[in-house]
């Protein structure tokens, strides 16, 4: 277990050092997925359904910040809805305005959710959202993943339903089409089910992780499941709408697969050396519960040096004797020395 952990520090190691560059290749794949859904589920205006036109708009909105590539999304639904349907076109465009209103009133700063939560229906895990944002996200995050549920369901109606509207001319017909996609859009059963429902889950994780005992984001991912297929369940129960069980079982499965390796590299703790402090001033009492994180230094490397082997030289005889002469030599004038200090010292 170790040696996960050395490695998740390692990892987050690499991440800090190259984090500018990580976070574009992750907003340009971001690009890719959005465009690249929106131009294959509608797709009615040639020009802007151009691959050319999908690859610039990723590469120019992935040096930008990402409200400006929703904003983009945003545009380029509106002029294939525009080349489809102007009553279509008029009413997405008054859902979108309240939309942004809402959105840069209550929850600035999370266009990536308001563009994952439409993709994760397109990739069948939409439960992924609630659960995740719950646990490293605030209240306002409801705000974008309400938002996307509906762009979603927009979206996927326009695209089912779009002969419907072909050719509605005239102010009659107009209105006639206006009336018909309002209706449709705010009495889709199927969007009020998972707009409350994962509403009320990220909440339920918000909460749960929050809270001070132990083990606490496992418990809000389990809680979070539970809830998520419980409202789900109950919804289609209440609205008699029939919404897949294998999809919504499989979803909720990877949905707390990707918490757990979330919570793993972003709250990891040792609960056994919990402690727990008490303390007071002149107006409170403080009671304070601390948990240390996990952290396992990576193993040092030792290198043991082993003496390389002493070559031997082979020495001429005569050389040998000379040095032996020199080593008698020596001595002698050692010990010659030597009698005369003790000489010396006797005379004293």
């Amino acid at each position: 277990m170790n040696s996960l952990y050395v490695w998740k520090e390692e990892m987050q190691k690499l991440y800090a050092r190259y984090a500018k560059y990580i976070d574009k290749v992750l907003q340009l794949i971001l690009g890719i997925l959005v465009f690249g859904m929106i131009n294959s589920k509608l797709g009615y205006m040639e020009l802007a359904a151009s691959k050319y036109v999908t690859a610039g708009l990723t590469v120019f909105f992935t040096f930008l910040p990402s409200v400006y590539m929703a904003v983009a999304a945003a545009v380029l639904i509106l002029l294939h809805l525009f080349s489809l349907s102007m009553a279509v076109f008029a009413v997405t465009a008054a859902v979108f305005l309240m939309m942004f209103i809402f959105y840069f009133r209550f929850a600035p700063g999370t266009a990536t959710i308001l563009l994952l939560t439409p993709l994760a229906f397109v990739l069948k895990v939409p439960y992924i959202i609630p659960v995740v944002y719950g646990l490293i996200g605030t209240p306002v995050y409801v705000v974008p993943v309400a938002c996307g549920t509906i762009v979603y369901f927009m979206l996927h109606f326009v695209s089912s339903s779009a002969t419907a509207f072909k050719g509605s001319a005239g102010a009659e017909g107009l209105m006639n089409a206006v009336t018909e996609f309002t209706k449709q859009i705010f009495t889709n059963k199927e969007m009020l089910i998972f707009v409350l429902a994962f509403s009320v889950c990220l909440l339920i994780v918000y909460a749960i992780r929050r809270s001070s005992f132990d083990y606490a984001w496992k418990v809000a991912i389990a809680v979070g499941i539970i809830a998520n297929v419980v409202l789900v369940v109950s919804g289609e129960l209440v609205f008699d709408v029939h919404i897949p069980y294998g999809g919504m079982i499989g979803g909720n499965i990877v949905a707390g697969l990707i918490a757990v390796v979330l919570e793993f590299f972003v709250f990891t703790v040792d609960y056994s050396r919990t402690e727990r402090i008490q303390f007071e001033d002149d107006e409170y009492y403080y009671y304070i519960k601390a948990v240390p994180k996990i952290s396992v230094p990576a193993p040092r490397k030792t290198v043991k040096k082993i003496n390389e082997r002493q070559e031997t030289t082979t020495l001429p005889a005569d050389e040998i004797r000379g040095a032996g002469e020199v080593f008698d030599r020596d001595e002698e004038e050692d010990q010659q020395d030597l009698q005369r200090m003790i000489e010396k010292e006797l005379e004293k």
